[in-house]
């Protein structure tokens, strides 16, 4: 494993690249028809917990100062709501976004230092005991990684697909 330059990331770093492994495991074999189906129609589908998982890292990465931003941004900013009317991108589509941004970010959470992880980030839940800076956002996009394949892993198997596995790919570096 490579070593951030910033102690502070040694739990966050191999939180990322499992989750990596995660996300693509459990969307493997999902087919677009299904990817776009909701339950009983309250739940959100798997395009939107995908599209907002891949905003996640764009996010991460904008606030490590990537010149990025997601290209479906205006559908997944900050968890907004499923909008049955619009069009949202295929999972082959945000598959390719996921693998465009994730090396990117991982390479950004190596090189960022301690004082701009402690630089304030306004996050405006109004949250007391979470001191709104850098870090602790990154903090919280891990858990809601976390949260989205967890969602995705349920969904996957109402819609009767094996669960997820949590098999590796060595070659996955990110």
């Amino acid at each position: 494993m490579k070593n951030p330059k910033s102690t502070q990331l040694d739990i966050v770093i191999p939180a990322y690249r499992m989750h990596t492994q995660t996300f693509l495991n459990v969307l493997a074999g999902i087919s677009e028809a299904d990817a776009q189906k909701r339950i009983a129609d309250k739940t959100n589908h798997l395009i939107w917990m995908a599209g907002n998982y891949v905003n996640v890292r764009y996010n991460v990465g904008a606030i490590l100062g990537l010149p990025v931003e997601d290209p479906h941004q205006d559908l997944f900013y900050m968890g907004k709501a499923l909008d049955t009317s619009k069009t949202y991108p295929t999972l082959e589509e945000l598959l390719a976004n996921f693998h465009d941004i994730s090396p990117k970010v991982y390479q950004a959470l190596l090189d960022v230092n301690d004082d701009t992880l402690a630089e304030p980030f306004p996050i405006d839940m109004g949250i007391p005991f979470v001191k709104e800076d850098k870090l602790n956002f990154i903090g919280m996009c891990i858990g809601r990684e976390d949260y989205l394949c967890g969602q995705m892993a349920l969904v996957r198997r109402i819609l009767d697909y094996p669960a997820m596995s949590y098999d590796v790919d060595p070659k996955i570096d990110y």
